[in-house]
């Protein structure tokens, strides 16, 4: 019996469409806490829940991430610099 070429598994595609789905969930699950989280906030309106909701995979700053740490780009490029 011959194998024709749709019998072949591409497992690197196959890798590649199962990391994407556990990206998605991942993702869901993140949007679906922060979405709990932001309706037990009472009081806020529609544009701070949106916004919440909007951020949720953003992390906060260590200590150690702002001080002292070299900045890869300076706020102001064109100024001379102060060394």
């Amino acid at each position: 019996m011959a194998r024709s070429e749709r019998d072949v598994i591409d497992f690197s595609a196959l890798e590649r469409e199962l990391q994407a789905a556990v990206e998605l969930e991942r993702r869901h699950l993140r949007e679906n806490e922060a979405k709990l989280r932001a309706v037990g906030q009472r009081g806020s309106s529609y544009s701070q829940f949106r916004d919440l909701v909007l951020s949720c995979h953003l992390k906060p700053l260590d200590k150690k991430d702002k001080d002292g740490a070299p900045r890869k780009q300076p706020w102001n490029p064109v100024a001379p610099s102060n060394q």
